[in-house]
């Protein structure tokens, strides 16, 4: 599977900001449940004024049961914890 420009372009971005200590843990709202959200933000500066940029949040709890990894054995597949389960 390949990962899209935009992801590419995104994760550069995150580095560069990284590498220049420019990144920020903010507490947000999800826009939908309303639940508290640890954002990953780019920090830059427009006319003075700092612009954040999220990124993505932080897993609450276990990140390992949030995600299913692709499968080394399958290029279009993920790892799955049962076999048969549809995505």
């Amino acid at each position: 599977m390949s990962i899209p420009s935009y992801a590419r372009t995104n994760f550069q971005t995150l580095l560069r900001a990284a590498g220049d200590g420019n990144l920020a843990l903010m507490e947000c709202l999800d826009a939908v449940t309303g639940s508290p959200r640890y954002v990953i933000c780019a920090v830059g500066r427009d006319d003075g004024d700092y612009v954040f940029t999220p990124f993505g949040h932080l897993a609450n709890g276990n990140p390992y049961d949030a995600y299913l990894p692709p499968d080394p054995g399958d290029p279009e597949g993920f790892v799955r914890p049962d076999a048969g389960e549809a995505p």
